[in-house]
């Protein structure tokens, strides 16, 4: 819950404005002062429509620790600035700075050392991953090294797809540098370091009838112990679902606050486990609990079962699974960037695409961040590239202008993609759109698309598309429509179209659109010049019944007839 409050009438209007637009936010009512301090224990952030002072002075009394105190943003009385106060971070007052500042149309003000140079918060780092951080990790020391630019060792047992790490963050056996470890190992850390532990390990249990809970948790831990790994690491049990209500296995779950991955024994029967036991077959319907439950979690073995008197545990460590954000550019200015495409530019390391695509949006990837580029014509290679380090671990950007599920890189990507790895698709302005809101509304009406390019559809499939858009009247966008090495298929469009549409028809032709180069001509089909177009160049065909008022194509839904 998002607490607001509010001393003046403009702050009121203000309050009233994001309570309108926010199902997550309450209104406190009275004096500023009672209002805080019966937010302050009800909400995740509270949000204070006062001076930056009056602010400081009504939450100072309030504070205890970042860990438990609300997230506090301070808004001006014009609404014009969203301060992050305080919890920026950990409870999220960055984030809801800016999430204020869009509802309102103002600016958010971010002063936390990481986002002021671009680099990632250490006490934030991975937590969309499940990443947990350990209490004794010295933040203060760490982070001041990374945001200084000082050497800061990295070490991880594999790679996690974190996003790009600033360029001062190395591998090094300089035993005195901080440290930061991503590990689900217990390992000593003597210098100044943060230590994550990822949700890696999936512990298999099996147990007798009536075994208690007390003993499942012991063995739970001795068998972590022996493999040297760390509890904070471990994501879920798993263990077959005779054992669903068994009274000491759901009690030790409860206890180590994990969710229980029950699977049926015909699927672990079939499992190729180490140690299987034709007692345990005969007593549950396969020869393998423990070690089967971890096989079918997907994870793979690291520690075979152990056993008690009436438990048996084993331990498995689960695969990284990558990311690959698939991602929308749209058609020209920052101003049309969709905001899921920054935060997915933002949260990868690596950026694949065209050059001329990557060069636009080289000032919003932060630091640290791997471009690779191949030209066009390569698209296969660019998915299989981007594909091959996502399944490593990695998270990658994969971008096309435009939408990238029109014509773009989605579609080869996505034939490619198995499920080992984590698919994201970023949509955005397409082609045709900003094409059409520069010529006015053409598309008002049913629509269709149509790629000239014949390097992978054949010529005569393309025009038998041609005509049955012309046939069914649909305005058609026509996409790649000329090129150096094919000037001729606009003008022999041109002429199916003619048979169908009256010489008159508006035709509108937009080139760059939305760039410093930008050119719209707006024309009909009998004038329509293919030496007027090129690769960078959408075509928008009206229908019978497109005309051009004041000026602008439109195309009629019918509301004024």
């Amino acid at each position: 819950m998002i607490g607001l409050i509010a001393a003046t009438a403009n702050g009121r209007r203000n309050a009233a404005h994001v309570a309108g637009a926010w199902a997550d936010a309450r209104l406190y009512e009275g004096k500023a002062k009672e209002a805080l301090h019966r937010a302050w224990n009800e909400c995740d952030g509270i949000v204070l429509f006062l001076a930056t002072g009056a602010a400081v002075r009504l939450i100072a009394p309030l504070l205890e620790s970042k860990h438990r105190d609300p997230g506090v943003v301070t808004v001006d009385d014009a609404g014009n600035f969203a301060v992050a106060l305080c919890g920026g971070h950990e409870s999220g007052a960055n984030a809801l700075a800016a999430r204020v500042a869009e509802t309102l149309g103002g600016t958010p003000v971010i002063t936390t050392a990481s986002d002021s140079v671009g680099v990632p918060a250490l006490d934030s780092l991975g937590e969309k991953l499940g990443l947990r951080l350990e209490r004794s990790s010295d933040l203060a020391s760490v982070g001041a090294a990374l945001v200084s630019g000082e050497k800061v060792n990295f070490v991880t047992d594999r790679r996690w797809p974190l996003g790009p790490l600033p360029k001062n963050v190395v591998r090094t056996d300089e035993w005195e540098v901080p440290l930061i470890l991503i590990s689900d190992r217990l390992v000593e850390t003597p210098r100044p370091s943060v230590v994550y532990r990822p949700p890696s390990l999936v512990a298999g249990v099996g147990c007798s009838k009536g075994a208690g809970a007390e003993e499942i948790l012991d063995l739970f831990r001795r068998s972590l112990l022996e493999a040297g790994l760390t509890e904070k690491s471990v994501a879920a049990l798993a263990s077959i679902d005779v054992k669903r209500d068994e009274a000491g296995m759901l009690e030790a779950a409860e206890k180590l606050d994990l969710p229980i991955h029950f699977h049926p024994a015909e699927a672990l029967s079939v499992v190729q486990a180490p140690n299987p036991s034709e007692l345990v077959r005969g007593a549950v319907g396969t020869p393998s609990v423990a070690e089967a439950a971890v096989i079918s979690s997907g994870a793979e073995l690291v520690l075979e079962k152990r056993k008690s008197a009436n438990v048996t545990v084993a331990i498995g460590r689960l695969p990284v699974r990558g990311r690959l954000a698939l991602v929308s550019l749209g058609p020209g200015e920052d101003t049309l960037l969709p905001p899921l495409a920054r935060e997915a530019l933002a949260a990868s390391e690596l950026v694949v695409g065209l050059e001329q695509y990557v060069d636009r949006i080289g000032h919003l990837l932060r630091p640290g961040t791997r471009v690779l580029t191949l030209p066009l014509g390569n698209e296969v290679e660019r998915a299989e590239l981007a594909l091959s380090e996502a399944r490593a671990g990695g998270s990658v950007a994969l971008v096309s202008s435009g939408d990238v599920g029109i014509y773009a890189m989605a579609s080869p990507a996505l034939e490619l993609a198995d499920e080992d790895v984590d698919v994201v698709v970023v949509p955005g302005v397409t082609a045709a759109q900003a094409a059409a809101s520069l010529l006015g509304s053409p598309l008002g009406h049913d629509h269709c698309s149509v790629s000239l390019s014949d390097l992978l559809t054949p010529w005569g499939v393309i025009q038998d598309r041609v005509r049955t858009a012309a046939e069914g009247d649909f305005v058609v966008s026509l996409y790649n429509p000329r090129s150096k090495g094919r000037d001729w298929q606009l003008g022999k469009v041109k002429e199916i179209l003619l048979r169908y549409r009256p010489p008159d028809t508006p035709v509108g032709i937009v080139k760059d659109a939305y760039r410093p180069t930008q050119q719209i001509i707006l024309t009909d089909l009998a004038s329509l010049r293919p030496e007027d177009v090129d690769m960078l160049t959408i075509v928008l065909v009206g229908s019978s019944q497109t005309r051009v008022v004041a000026g602008r194509m439109v195309t009629p839904r019918g509301y004024l007839s």
